[in-house]
């Protein structure tokens, strides 16, 4: 009964480890929340409301284990957020046009940026995950609910979307 008893009190996370967590992982959350949602007031919304459920569910999280549940959270709470704006508003056609080029673009971040834009959230999120944040196959695969070998599926996917959306460089420069 005390091992049960001792177990019980490392998930209980207490003030200290909570503000560590913000210290550590808030900016990061933010980063994250961003680039999926392109909104700066909408991504500090969605750190907030991570951090208010950090804080109500504190006895059942691990403090080893904050980051993976904050993203989590973080992930679950964009696709909440783009459900119901999808609920409130009619959906364009997501159509993405054979070259960036043909807009006359020349700013190869605004063209990654619109690029990116045309992924589904699912694909935008991923792909985020992995090559913004570094995170392994298997942790993108805990946050957002998927199976490793879905999240390499998606992130294969998501970068020949990239690839035919810019074309070739010769053709950017």
């Amino acid at each position: 009964m005390t091992v049960l008893l001792k177990n019980l009190d490392n998930l209980t996370m207490n003030i200290a480890e909570y503000n560590l967590a913000v210290d550590e992982w808030a900016d990061a959350l933010y980063r994250y929340s961003l680039k999926n949602t392109g909104d700066a007031v909408s991504s500090q919304d969605i750190v907030q409301d991570c951090y208010e459920k950090l804080w109500m569910h504190r006895q059942n999280v691990d403090s080893g284990k904050v980051k993976s549940w904050l993203f989590t959270t973080a992930h679950h709470t964009m696709v909440d957020g783009i459900r119901k704006s999808r609920k409130e508003t009619i959906v364009e056609s997501n159509k993405i046009p054979d070259r960036a080029v043909e807009h006359g673009y020349n700013d190869l971040q605004e063209i990654l940026h619109l690029a990116v834009e045309k992924l589904s959230e699912v694909q935008k999120s991923v792909l985020l995950l992995r090559d913004y944040e570094g995170y392994s196959y298997k942790e993108i695969g805990e946050i957002t609910g998927l199976s490793e070998a879905q999240v390499k599926v998606y992130i294969y996917r998501s970068r020949i979307l990239l690839k035919n959306y810019i074309g070739t460089m010769d053709v950017l420069l």
